[in-house]
Order: C-alpha cells, then structure tokens, then sequence
C-alpha cells in the first residue's frame, strides 16, 4: 500500500486501526427514511464523535459541512429502490474519478451473491477496484443480503461473501456479525466492519452487537438506524466509540447511557 492509500485508508480509521462509521446512506434506494429526512440537521451533533462517514455524494455535497476532516466513504453502486420488487438490480453508479473530485476517502459498492443478479453486483465491484487503483483509492465492499437474503446471515454464506470481496481486492470488507464471527474474521485478510442493519429492539442490544464485534476481531462498526432513529442519538455515538476505542463492556455502557441521560 503506497502513502496515497495508506493516506486515505488512515482518515477512515482512527490510529487504534479502528473506525466509528456513521452510516447515512439509506436514501439512495429509501428515500426521505424516518430519523434521516433531514440529512443536515441530523448529522449536526453526531459527525463530532465519528471516524467516518458513509454516505452519497449529493448528501456529502448538500448537507456535511466541508470541515469534516474525517473518512468520506462514498456510496457507488445503485439502481433500484424500494418500490421496486427487488432491490439487488444495482450497478456502478459513481467512477472514481468523480469520487477523488469530492475528495474521498473511499468507494463503497454492494454486492448481491446468491441473486440472480450476483455476477453483474460482482463484476461492478471489480471495475470500481480497478478503476479505483488508477488513483490509489480504497474500495469498501459491502456483502449486500436485501430482503430475499435476511436468513442468510449465517457464518458459511457472509465468509464465502467476505472473502470474495476479499479476493477481488476490496480494502474494506462491511458484513454482518453472526455466531462464529472470529472464523470469519480469520478467513479475510482485510479489515471488516460490521454493519448494525435495522434498528434493535433495545440500546442493550445494540452495544452487545458493537462490543461482541469488537471482541471477535471485527475493525469497527458502521451503524446508521441504531444511532440516527434512537430517541438519543446523540448519547448513543459517544457510546458506541467508547466501546469501539476504549473496549468498555455492554454493562459499562448501560451506565455510561444512564449518566449521560441524567
């Protein structure tokens, strides 16, 4: 990895080599969502307490102010939304010439194995690693499930995902954590970020998924609805990058909430 990468690699992780990513990008296929309508304001007091943020361009360019000094991991695949039956029918849609214009940090794209569209979601994501490398720009691939996969958040199908993006070359590998996480962890020589998915049913919950993360191996988090749709988001993100950089335990973390509520 040369400076320029190396560079850019180290706005998205922190200098534990580890990362609190705020996920912001949900608009892309679903629209004004609940907690994210406004973008700008919602974002105000959270983007002080992350490391990162992953978002779309015209969010980046509309709504973060431009002396955010953090990673910019910017959404790059697209195509479909949810008003359509299957949201998986994605393609490039960001080159990574227009990503370095906005000053990026990285390119995330998604990719749908075990769909009928698994060969073209894979090939977009090999075409953004290799254009990406013209500019020395890291790929974060994220091992997209969609609703027709929601049972497929299992250790055998997110290491075979994982470790294809891997293959392929990906920097970055988003997935989810499952039973056996360190296996996974094991089987891909890349950092891995876990994604939170939709919101839990509790903040207890939540920090059990950050801290056990963490615990396996796991380079960071990238959450979205588990902080912006929390009744206290604001508490929440210093939460989790306490967990994330200073290891402090789920119950630590009830106590911490419960003075910060006060």
């Amino acid at each position: 990895m040369n400076w320029g990468k190396e560079n850019k690699m180290n706005r998205i992780f922190a200098k534990d080599g580890r990362t609190v990513m705020l996920a912001i990008d949900h608009g892309y296929f679903m629209g004004p969502v609940t907690g994210m309508e406004n973008p700008a304001e919602a974002t105000k007091k959270l983007i002080p307490h992350v490391d990162s943020l992953m978002l779309s361009p015209g969010i980046l360019n509309s709504s973060i102010p431009t002396n955010f000094n953090g990673g910019v991991v910017l959404r790059s695949s697209g195509g479909s939304s949810i008003s359509q039956p299957d949201i998986t029918d994605e393609l490039l849609t960001l080159e990574a010439k227009e990503a370095i214009k906005l000053n990026a940090s990285a390119m995330a794209v998604s990719f749908y194995l075990g769909t009928k569209h698994e060969h073209q979601t894979i090939k977009a994501l090999t075409k953004a690693i290799n254009t990406a490398s013209d500019f020395d720009l890291p790929v974060l691939a994220v091992t997209a499930v969609g609703k027709a996969l929601e049972d497929k958040r299992e250790l055998k199908f997110l290491s075979l995902a994982s470790r294809i993006a891997a293959e392929f070359g990906a920097d970055i590998v988003k997935t989810y954590y499952c039973d056996g996480f360190e296996k996974l962890i094991n089987a891909v020589p890349k950092p891995v970020v876990v994604a939170g998915g939709p919101k839990l049913d509790s903040n207890r919950a939540v920090f059990e998924l950050v801290y056990n993360s963490m615990q396996k191996g796991a380079a960071g988090v990238d959450l979205g609805r588990n902080v912006w749709k929390n009744n206290d988001p604001e508490i929440m993100i210093k939460i989790i990058k306490e967990i994330v950089h200073n290891n402090i335990t789920p119950d630590q973390a009830e106590e911490m909430f419960r003075d910060l509520k006060k």
